[in-house]
């Protein structure tokens, strides 16, 4: 029994992660985040090359190595080389954190089915390759030893609890990748583990005042909203979690549980 404790206790024998949308907003924070915490880290961005090797530079400040790794989440083959491309740069990744997605404003009187497909391919279906890639890498040791498995990690959103009307093509896809996480976590282990993290607002959206942001935060429950340390904190946790698979945390400040019933933000 002891020795079955310690195995589950001890630290893998690797700490490799892809993050999406690395170079920006709460991805940047979780890659910097990460590497604090002893993890190698592929940066992945799309445009933001310049972000990007500026995240990677104080990653390697940190002592860590890192890489920068482009593609565009709306190209199949460009998503399924990412586990390859970072496995040849720093070893094979055992974690996977989907941060990056679309999110642009739509409703149900303005709606459009070639934006919901665009945000479907890159909301749900890059996160479904990776999670493939992800599997095809892990070692079938992993089937025995559970320090050899990986984890997916698929960041959602709060608002899946707290259903309103605006943003309707993003919450559909962020339902999708919800319902995914379930799927994938039946059908990818023992080898992989897949959960989701669902923050609150954490960051002041392009069209929000700093008012309106600090006036939301202090809306919730706990009178703070999420904060990119708390999602750090609880992506950390999930990444080691070793019992824990085909399930959400909230990190919100209890956001979901106020009701926001009526389309548009506070501005």
């Amino acid at each position: 029994m002891s020795d079955r404790i310690t195995s589950t206790l001890s630290d893998p024998p690797r700490r490799v992660a892809l993050i999406t949308g690395a170079g920006r907003r709460i991805g940047r924070a979780l890659a910097l985040g990460f590497a604090a915490h002893g993890w190698d880290v592929g940066v992945h961005y799309h445009r933001s090359r310049d972000a990007a090797s500026m995240v990677v530079e104080e990653i390697e400040v940190l002592g860590r190595r890192a890489i920068a790794l482009e593609a565009d989440l709306a190209d199949e083959a460009a998503v399924a080389s990412l586990v390859p491309d970072l496995a040849d740069a720093l070893g094979v990744p055992n974690c996977v954190i989907n941060s990056a997605a679309v999110f642009e404003e739509d409703g149900a009187t303005d709606f459009r089915c070639d934006t919901l497909a665009r945000m479907m391919q890159i909301n749900v279906g890059a996160p479904l390759v990776l999670a493939r890639a992800l599997h095809a890498v892990t070692p079938d040791a992993a089937v025995d030893d559970e320090r050899l498995r990986g984890v997916v990690i698929n960041v959602l959103d709060q608002k899946l609890y707290n259903l309103n009307p605006d943003f309707l093509s993003y919450t559909l896809s962020k339902a999708a990748l919800d319902t995914a996480t379930t799927m994938l976590a039946e059908s990818l282990a023992p080898k992989l583990r897949v959960v989701g993290l669902a923050p609150g607002l954490t960051l002041q959206s392009f069209d929000q005042s700093p008012e309106a942001f600090e006036r939301a935060h202090a809306k919730t429950p706990l009178r703070a909203g999420s904060r990119p340390a708390d999602l750090v904190e609880a992506a950390l946790y999930l990444a080691e979690a070793r019992a824990v698979t085909g399930t959400t945390l909230l990190v919100d400040g209890g956001e979901h549980l106020n009701p926001s019933l009526r389309p548009g933000a506070d501005h």
